[in-house]
């Protein structure tokens, strides 16, 4: 086994995690390069196990929860894993060749191109929410460009994080994929390893403390972190199609989603109305609440607390609070389960305002011109994603140029993440970096340059010293001419 040199000099032990990481930088050295037969069957393998595995993966998700609707789980992560782990595999064998590049005229008779070169080993920590999806999506691109991986799952879905220990042990060597388990401090010190690329999903603020750790040892990172996504609703749009849409992303995960509509943006007069058929198509999905399998659950005692904290907030300084609750249904504090809540005549001062809601609120803000409501969302760090239910192509066009996020939803939200061709990341706040498609692939590869020139003729003998006429001539000839 290779130890870690200065742990080795002061008399230290190596530990379980170091030991690990060392076992999978001897498999890469071993096998710097997996080949397009051998990366497409560690593909075929995870698709193999998460359709056989998929209600015992569904049942530990919702175990975790409290409760996961079922149909969630199967749709939101197995089948969106599967589907890219698919799309991966078709693809492949295009994605690893190398691509010529023009020389230009200068570089006569000789050749360049880009190659996919594997980066070596790679950490993906992964969050709560869709503990699954967040696991498998990045870990189907790193495995597709020929790398070794670690995981890290969280901390606070413990029986989905013991089911994917499990079942990546059944498909992979421990050389080859690895999971890592165990609290916080584990994690800190996953993040210290000096993997040859990171990718975190979380939280903006631990998101700083990850690139931290990682620039101790020049690790390149991928920060798939969130913010508060807006959703614009124009004057003339279809309002039963935009409620709809945007009911079904924001309630999808009782809104534990990164790119969940985080606040609306509606014309002043509209207000009302948006509210009042949000109500309807509310209770068309969600009849009722307590006893619907169909409704998840916050995740956490302690998620719970801190969207009930933030309710609290908002209440105390004046928010119209809306509680859509169809049934009239007294939710207890056991179950987790919230109704939607829709937030009126809110302002800058309260805490759901200023912190990303990851839960079932919904803050409306009013704007009177489109100008408006971009001045509103540029005020605000980059989001995640932007969100606009509108007809006018000129109008939509306005908005896109003259806003910043890492996605954009024209007449829906949240489903551009489900396109395996979109990149998917952030900007600013929201991230920092590009996964899905191929940009995953290029992501977690060293593109790299190959410059070729034959032995039998050299004319760059043209700069090489003395410099005379022959360079001056070369110069004006390409560059300096008229």
């Amino acid at each position: 086994m290779v130890t870690n040199p200065l742990h080795a000099a002061q008399g230290f032990a190596e530990s379980p995690l170091d030991s690990a990481f060392q076992l999978q930088k001897q498999a890469f050295a071993a096998e710097p390069n997996r080949p397009l037969k051998a990366r497409r069957a560690d593909i075929d393998r995870l698709v193999e196990v998460l359709i056989r595995e998929r209600e015992s993966i569904a049942e530990a998700v919702s175990a975790d929860f409290g409760h996961r609707a079922t149909a969630e789980t199967l749709s939101a992560e197995i089948m969106t894993s599967i589907e890219g782990l698919r799309y991966a595999r078709r693809r492949l064998k295009r994605w690893m060749r190398p691509e010529r590049v023009r020389v230009g005229k200068m570089m006569l008779s000789t050749r360049a191109r880009t190659e996919y070169q594997p980066k070596g080993v790679v950490g993906i920590i992964a969050p709560w929410n869709y503990p699954v999806l967040m696991v498998i999506s990045p870990l189907t691109y790193a495995l597709a460009a020929g790398n070794r991986v670690m995981l890290k799952p969280s901390e606070f879905t413990p029986r989905t994080s013991a089911k994917l220990q499990e079942i990546m042990a059944e498909v992979f060597e421990a050389d080859h994929v690895t999971v890592v388990t165990g609290e916080a401090d584990v994690g800190i010190a996953f993040s210290r390893l000096p993997f040859d690329h990171l990718l975190f999903t979380g939280s903006t603020g631990v998101g700083r403390h990850i690139m931290r750790a990682a620039a101790e040892n020049l690790t390149p990172v991928t920060l798939e972190l969130g913010g508060k996504s807006p959703t614009v609703i124009a004057r003339d749009v279809d309002l039963a199609m935009a409620a709809e849409r945007i009911c079904f992303g924001k309630m999808l995960n009782a809104g534990q989603t990164c790119t969940a509509p985080d606040y609306v943006l509606v014309p002043h007069d509209m207000q009302e109305a948006f509210v009042s058929q949000l109500s309807e198509t509310f209770a068309s999905m969600y009849p009722d609440i307590a006893g619907n399998d169909d409704y998840t659950s916050i995740a956490s005692d302690r998620q719970y607390e801190r969207l009930q904290d933030l309710l609290h907030d908002a209440k105390t300084k004046e928010a119209r609070i809306v509680e859509i609750n169809p049934a009239g249904e007294t939710l207890d504090h056991a179950s987790r389960k919230m109704p939607l809540y829709v937030l009126l005549d809110v302002h800058d001062d309260m805490r759901v305002m200023n912190e990303e809601i990851f839960g079932p609120l919904l803050p409306v803000v009013p704007y009177d011109s489109i100008d408006d409501a971009i001045e509103y969302i540029n005020a605000r760090p980059r989001p995640l994603a932007l969100n606009c239910f509108d007809n006018d192509k000129r109008r939509i066009r306005r908005l896109i140029d003259h806003t910043h996020s890492g996605g954009v939803c024209v007449n829906d939200a949240v489903m551009h993440v489900a396109v395996d061709d979109l990149p998917f990341g952030g900007t600013g706040d929201s991230g920092i970096g590009r996964y899905h498609g191929y940009e995953g692939f290029k992501t977690f590869s060293n593109i790299r340059a190959v410059f070729r020139r034959p032995a039998w003729l050299n004319t760059a003998q043209t700069l090489y010293p003395p410099y005379g006429g022959r360079l001056q001539r070369a110069l004006h000839r390409f560059v300096f001419r008229d």
